[in-house]
This record gives structure tokens, sequence and C-alpha cells, in this order.
């Protein structure tokens, strides 16, 4: 069922239909994203220099103010300094990729491994390439420098230049904006991968390409599993999760589902309107995958994708509860009311592609309606990611300079 609200719509699932199509012929593999993948990449990421949990946020005041029981913020712009959480995944593939080429056990190898003389030197001759809104970008270009491989990195037409330069500044890659869409970008780092002998480490998969996202997927598990860990005995009821191919959205749902077996919260899957690839392929209710036409534009650029990633998308469409799209007004709300946040609730810096479920969460606590559609109650805990700071400085500026001004709230 779609409800269509101000600035944004709402898909409920239709999971009894949805899970007849998945089971046809064998073809939706369902991803293995459980405790036991995130013990071993914990393992990896604890190795790697600068290593350190990030915050779990506790938005009391938020809470109350909403008549919830609470609302937890993980903060990734704290992650390995890159002001978001994509050198998890990049990382941990890069891993993964250099462990299969080099020949080493990745379940006793780890990041110290990587300093040894012989190592490095081959991992000199490596060459990755990727395409990029930014954050996955970034982290590539960081990884790369950390086992002493390089990179090129390629963005799709309006990116900002400010999230380019960080790319080059991040680590050792080049970094080029195409007049390409997002697709189109990947797949032009794909030829190139073919023709030059590269490696292509993209966090979107099609037939044939499908392990190294995987093991991107696999990276982004950290900052569940920290969130748990932090938890501790307060179970999530409600967790919205942001999603430009679902990559991020469908492994750290996966984790959650399986954490929480016996008593899984409610998922909502988020997405910018113009380039709602998920709640498009929902919505077509033929259970297979729609993509994006054209040269969307939305200032969540970490989530202007045009195709869903098909090692998560079973996954996504057989288990999550609700998909919503949302205008770019939704995560503005969001990046200010994070900025600035009531009584004595501490700020969070959260950018484009990060704010929107907060944002969402805002209006959905506002209103009956959205209360009772999404089962929201006096004693819900309600889980957010924050996946990115202020990766375009000057835009998140004009976003939350002016927040107390009621009539910016419409720019």
């Amino acid at each position: 069922m779609e409800q269509h609200f101000k600035y944004f719509s709402i898909l409920e699932n239709t999971k009894t239909k949805n899970a007849s199509v998945a089971n046809q012929n064998g073809q939706c593999k369902y991803a293995r994203f459980d405790q036991t993948v995130a013990a071993d990449v914990l393992r990896f990421h604890k190795s790697i220099p600068g290593y350190g949990i990030t915050p779990l946020v506790s938005l009391q005041e938020r809470a109350a103010a909403g008549n919830v029981k609470a609302i937890y913020c993980k903060d990734e712009s704290f992650r390995f300094g890159l002001n978001a959480f994509k050198g998890l995944g990049g990382s941990y593939a890069m891993f993964r990729i250099l462990c299969q080429r080099l020949g080493l056990d990745h379940t006793v190898t780890d990041y110290r491994d990587f300093q040894k003389k012989e190592i490095r030197e081959q991992c000199n001759k490596v060459h990755f390439v990727t395409a990029t809104d930014g954050n996955h970008g970034k982290g590539v270009s960081w990884a790369a420098k950390l086992f002493g491989c390089s990179a090129a990195v390629f963005m799709p037409a309006g990116s900002v230049e400010a999230r380019r330069k960080a790319i080059e500044e991040a680590g050792n890659a080049t970094a080029e904006i195409t007049n390409l869409n997002y697709d189109q970008a990947v797949e032009h780092s794909w030829n190139l991968a073919r023709q030059n002998g590269w490696i292509l480490i993209q966090d979107t998969a099609w037939d044939g390409y499908e392990q190294y996202p995987e093991w991107i997927i696999d990276g982004y598990l950290t900052m569940a599993a920290e969130a748990v860990e932090q938890l501790q005995d307060i179970v999530p009821t409600h967790v919205f999760l942001q999603a430009g191919v679902g990559a991020m959205a469908g492994g750290v749902m996966e984790f959650l589902l399986s954490y929480y077996v016996n008593n899984p919260p409610c998922v909502t899957i988020v997405e910018p309107k113009e380039a709602a690839c998920i709640y498009q392929s929902v919505k077509a209710g033929d259970g297979m995958i729609h993509s994006i036409d054209g040269n969307p534009a939305t200032i969540m650029a970490g989530l202007n994708c045009g195709t869903p990633c098909r090692v998560t998308w079973p996954a996504i469409r057989d288990k999550a509860a609700f998909f919503c799209s949302c205008e770019d007004i939704i995560t503005k709300e969001g990046m200010r009311t994070y900025a600035n946040p009531s009584g004595n609730d501490g700020p969070v810096v959260s950018g484009e592609s990060g704010a929107v479920t907060f944002g969402l969460v805002n209006r959905i606590l506002q209103d009956e309606t959205l209360r009772r559609l999404f089962h929201i109650r006096e004693d819900s805990v309600i889980l957010l990611f924050n996946t990115e700071g202020d990766t375009d400085p000057e835009g998140y500026r004009k976003i939350v300079c002016k927040t107390k001004c009621e009539a910016h709230y419409a720019c």
C-alpha cells in the first residue's frame, strides 16, 4: 500500500507476495551478513591504526518531545578521520582482495601483516578503480594508501568539487568528475578495469560481479556490531536506514534482524525521491530490480544511485517493513535538527546523505496517523545511522546556518 504525504511517500511491504516471487527459480540468494561475519570484520578493523568505536549518541530530549522511549544515532562522521562510514567497506574488501591475490589466509591475517616488506612490494603493483558519489571513493583512496596500492576514482556529473578534492587528499587515488550519471560511471570504471588489468572495487553488483560487493558490505557490519554492543540490553524496535544502491542498508538490516532474531526491529528503507530505485523496484511488484534512468538531481549525493545492489536486493525486498522516498527538504530538516538539538542532547554533524532518516523520523513522530502506520508507541526505541558528516562543508553551512528561522525551513 502506497501513501503520499507532504514531501515524502511511503510504501508498505507486501511480504507474502514478494516472498513467493523471491523463491522462483532459486534466483534470490540471501546474503550472509551475520554475527560470525561481523566478528571477523571487526577483528580486521581493530588492527588498523586509528581504529576507534564511533559514538552512539542518545537523543533523549528529542525522544521525550516525540513521546518515544529513546532515539539513538550511531555517528559515523568520526570513522577513521574520513567523515563517513565508507572506509569500513573499502578497507575490508581491499584486504580480502589482496589476501586472495597474495595467497594469504584472511582468517589469521590482519593489517599488521601488510607492513612486511615482501607483501608491501606486491601491493605496490596493484591498481584499483571505482565509481563514487563521494564517500566510497574517499574510503577506497584511503584504503589504497593504507595497503600501499593506488586507485582511480570516477564521479558522476554534478559531483561537488570539494568531495573530489577530498578523495585525492584522503589517500592514494586520482579522482575525476565525469559527464556521466552514477550507473554510467560504474560501467566506465568496469570497462577500464577490464582494459587495463585494474581491479574494480564497487559496492553494487551484477551477474558475474558479486564477491567484491559482498566483501564491501561485510565491512559495513563493523558499525552495526559496535552499535548493538553499545546498546547492551536495549533492543531497538525501529531502525531507519538510508539507501543508495542499498548495500549498507541491506547488510546492516540483515545483521540486526539476525542479532535480534527473537525480537526483530521494524526496518524502514529511506531514499531520495529523485533516485528511489529500491522504492520503485518494490512498487513494480514483480520482484525484480528496476533502474532509474537519466540524471536524477538531489542534494543527497551519496544516495543518488540508479540501480539496487543485487546482493542485498532480495533481503531488502522481502524483509524491510517500509520503503520511503523523500524530497530534499526532509534531509535539510534532519541536518538542522541534528545540528541544533533539544535541551541537553549533544549536536550531531550530519551531511545530506546522513540526515534524511532523522528528518523523516521527526515528521513521523509529529503525526498520529504516521505513528499508527509505523506502530510507534511510547515504549519505542529508534536507531539511526549518521553515515556522513559535513562532506560538502559549504553546502552544509548554507543549510544549517539559519535553523532558528522558521522561514528558512522551506528553503
